[in-house]
């Protein structure tokens, strides 16, 4: 089990640097808006299965639900509702523009992520500690 930790935090850490790299040093028409959305789905879960390192069976689509109600708060313009669009963190970590370009980009880092977990079940089998938690 700590193991499993431990290769969730490790990865959770790559997928972060390649995000900060893409943010920063790649401004182009593809990479940045697509690759970016569907890789911060795979930051989200990796994070969380930090902390719940047994399989979670609908985690993916709650990743999904959840980028949705984010998207939905940048088309609210929840940063200036709330007074924060002069703080680049914040603005940066909510998103200011709303593009249901996005949505369709974590719905498919969410699908790659529940079609990696029925593989990885399919070529290893459930005994090796992906129980599932509903």
């Amino acid at each position: 089990m700590r193991s499993r930790r431990v290769t969730y935090f490790i990865v959770t850490i790559v997928l972060l640097i390649i995000e900060v790299m893409i943010a920063l040093f790649v401004h182009d028409n593809i990479i940045r808006p697509y690759v970016g959305d569907v890789l911060v789905v795979a930051v989200i879960y990796t994070f969380i299965r930090i902390f719940l390192p047994n399989k979670v069976k609908l985690l993916p689509l709650y990743i999904f639900l959840f980028s949705v109600f984010v998207e939905l708060m940048q088309y609210a313009n929840i940063v200036k509702l709330l007074g924060l669009q002069d703080n680049k963190f914040f603005s940066v970590l909510v998103g200011t523009t709303f593009d249901i370009k996005d949505i369709i980009c974590y719905g498919v880092g969410c699908l790659f992520i529940a079609i990696g977990g029925k593989l990885y079940v399919l070529m290893y089998g459930e005994q090796n500690g992906e129980q599932n938690i509903k």
